[in-house]
């Protein structure tokens, strides 16, 4: 039985709910100029948390040169009508990342962060593209002058799995 509060859930990520394989697009070397990507597969699995207010999806990536897991984690807050989203990377099973926030218009969704690189402050940028659910599509960029420019260095293509 679904709650009041779960029926008034947001919509945004349930394009992503469920399980899909991942191309991924990765620039080898970020914010110099390299044009030169790096492609690999992985899957992920996405399911609901917080009665809908969350989700929490399990990656796992196939580098070229050795494999490993992470977790998205999202939550929505109703205050704010935005989401924040963080990595964790079992690489690094110690540090979440700085989480983006943002929100979605229109089948699109921005989430920014400052964050440091390399001892260099950046804004990070994720978009979320949902206009074809079924082809979701994600990419990330980063900005080493305030977000007067921006270089994706990341990008995934979802399809579900069958």
């Amino acid at each position: 039985m679904q709650t009041e509060l779960e029926a008034n859930a947001p919509k945004d990520f349930d394009f992503i709910i469920g399980d899909w394989t991942v191309t991924h697009r990765r620039l080898k070397e970020i914010l110099n100029g390299s044009n030169e990507w790096t492609e690999f597969k992985g899957r992920s699995s996405t399911i609901k948390t917080l009665g809908g207010f969350g989700n929490l999806e399990n990656v796992y990536l196939e580098f070229p040169d050795a494999s490993y897991r992470a977790v998205t984690l999202r939550s929505f807050n109703a205050e704010t009508n935005s989401w924040s989203i963080w990595w964790l990377d079992s690489r690094f099973p110690d540090t979440l990342d700085v989480s983006v926030v943002g929100s979605f218009n229109e089948g699109v969704g921005l989430f920014y962060a400052d964050d440091i690189l390399n001892e260099v402050r950046i804004k990070v940028r994720f978009m979320w593209d949902s206009l074809v659910p079924s082809k979701p599509r994600w990419e990330q960029a980063f900005s080493k002058d305030n977000g007067k420019t921006w270089e994706t260095n990341w990008t995934m293509e979802f399809l579900k799995s069958q």
